[in-house]
């Protein structure tokens, strides 16, 4: 990159005029797609009869926006509360494998475990043959 273009990055380009005959043509090219944008998009009728509204029952008109701004202001108030006093036990992803590893091996435990109180119910328990009664 130039160092021109670089000066223009940091400090940005001047503001054009909308009179300034250089960007005049831009300027009008920029409207007039803005225009027709909002035509094909209907968005202009919409303002239109928004801005009616307005006109005519103006305490009205200001009580929704307010309303809406002071609801969604008091929704995310809420929200932040229910986020803020969550408490969830943070666990590492090796410590979620290491705790299922514990819990799948647990009936493979060797039976003279202290798990295991009575001997006879471990012998009855036990899942894996050892390696005598194999054939």
């Amino acid at each position: 990159m130039n160092i021109k273009g670089f000066r223009r990055m940091l400090l940005g380009e001047k503001m054009p005029d909308k009179n300034d005959p250089q960007y005049k043509e831009r300027y009008e090219r920029e409207v007039n797609a803005g225009r027709k944008f909002a035509q094909t998009t209907r968005i202009d009728k919409v303002a239109a009869r928004v801005q009616g509204f307005a006109n005519r029952h103006r305490k009205i008109f200001l009580s929704i926006v307010f309303g809406l701004v002071f609801g969604i202001l008091a929704l995310n108030i809420y929200r932040l509360t229910l986020v803020y006093n969550f408490h969830s036990s943070r666990h590492t992803a090796t410590e979620m494998q290491d705790s299922l590893l514990r819990e799948r091996h647990k009936p493979l435990q060797h039976p003279d475990s202290k798990r295991y109180g009575d001997k006879e119910e471990a012998k009855k328990t036990e899942v894996a043959p050892s390696m005598k009664d194999r054939p």
